[in-house]
């Protein structure tokens, strides 16, 4: 046994006054106490004063085979099988290092991910989606997830409770990352996107949808899908977030994963960026958006989208809690995001998420005080993955 203790302390839910001595024993957490207490007798505690004590941190969107390059997405069916893995090996290192220990993959290139999720091999605890589905030719079809019709939805979703999904993903209107596509209009009817959403459920899968087109965020709605990635409400005169949306997906409990969080001083590659501009698509369009969805209720996690391009790197969650905040979002509450309640979007809620007896030891310091100051979220003093402690430098 050994343990951690600090003189700040956040739970995953609420801050813990006085800190906490949070002792492990092999991967698991097998007790949270008060500061001040005496750890049992031949237990080596490592005392970090100046920081301040997290469950490890949740990305709840990622794409480990993408390598936050310019042609990041592009260039993933070029990679050989060999290249691919060294790809999604780097990525998870990436986020460990920032004290990311869990991430949700929603989209990855013909299974790579899936299959080496199975592995456990070290990295980050990973639930993965596989190619997420998608039309013909429509946002992201080169990962392999294009259907079409409701018999061939079904079946995709069939095929990816065989192999193992945790989540199904499900691509509601055209992307940035995918030229030719719309991203102000939907890719599939309303038909579709039921059926997928009723064989996942059939399965015990949630369905999670991107979704940037207003269209296709009432569309999602009114097919009861789990969760919106992006939600940005797009439309051909720009951004637009009607308040009945806004609180039919609070009622509804749809979870939005509105894709924060980015390298500071990087700008999207410049054909990205024509299209943002093209369609009001901006960054602060969509943190405007978010402020107004926190207002209605929505939930909101801190997921990142991360790999896609250089200001997307992995790990950058820190920053998408940071943008939250800015948001109106209370830190505690921008936190949450991105620990106790993004581990129940992505259904790890009885793994990690919280400073709990019996959940895995995926454990973050930091150098600071997020309730003053979040952007101390990016300097990590100890990472620890279910019991290991990580090496933060190569």
């Amino acid at each position: 046994m050994r343990g951690y203790r600090t003189a700040r302390a956040f739970d995953g839910e609420r801050f813990l006054p006085g800190g906490a001595l949070v002792l492990v024993e092999g991967r698991a957490i097998v007790a949270v106490e008060q500061a001040t207490a005496a750890a049992p007798d031949g237990c080596a505690v490592t005392e970090l004063a100046g920081g301040t004590l997290l469950p490890g941190l949740i990305d709840s969107h990622v794409h480990l085979c993408a390598d936050s390059g310019p042609r990041a997405l592009e260039q993933v069916p070029e990679l050989s099988a060999a290249a691919l893995d060294a790809v999604i090996t780097a990525a998870a290192q990436q986020h460990l290092r920032a004290g990311v220990t869990a991430v949700r993959d929603l989209g990855d290139h013909r299974w790579a991910v899936l299959e080496r999720a199975r592995s456990n091999d070290g990295g980050p605890t990973v639930v993965a989606a596989g190619p997420p589905i998608t039309s013909s030719g429509g946002h992201c079809w080169s990962m392999g997830g294009e259907a079409a019709g409701v018999r061939e939805l079904r079946r995709a979703v069939r095929e990816r409770a065989e192999r193992g999904a945790g989540v199904v993903k499900v691509m509601a209107s055209g992307g940035l990352m995918t030229p030719g596509t719309d991203l102000t209009a939907c890719q599939f009817g309303l038909d579709e996107v039921r059926a997928v959403v009723d064989e996942a459920h059939r399965h015990g899968l949630p369905v999670t949808a991107h979704a940037h087109a207003l269209t296709a965020v009432e569309q999602c709605l009114a097919a009861g899908v789990d969760g919106i990635e992006h939600c940005s409400c797009l439309t051909a005169s720009g951004v637009r977030t009607p308040p009945e949306v806004a609180a039919g997906l609070a009622a509804a409990g749809v979870v939005v994963c509105p894709t924060l969080g980015r390298a500071p001083g990087i700008d999207p590659p410049p054909h990205v960026q024509a299209r943002m501009d093209a369609t009001g698509g901006t960054f602060e369009a969509q943190l405007e958006n978010v402020t107004r969805l926190r207002e209605a209720g929505v939930t909101l996690l801190a997921g990142t989208d991360a790999g896609i391009s250089p200001s997307k790197r992995h790990g950058v969650v820190p920053m998408a809690v940071a943008d939250l905040a800015g948001c109106g979002v209370p830190v505690a509450e921008a936190l949450a995001a991105a620990t106790a309640v993004a581990a129940r979007a992505c259904g790890l809620q009885d793994r990690t998420g919280r400073l709990r007896a019996g959940l895995d030891a995926d454990l973050l310091v930091v150098d600071g005080d997020p309730a003053v100051d979040v952007s101390c979220l990016r300097r990590p003093l100890l990472v620890v993955s279910r019991g290991q402690e990580v090496p933060l430098a190569d």
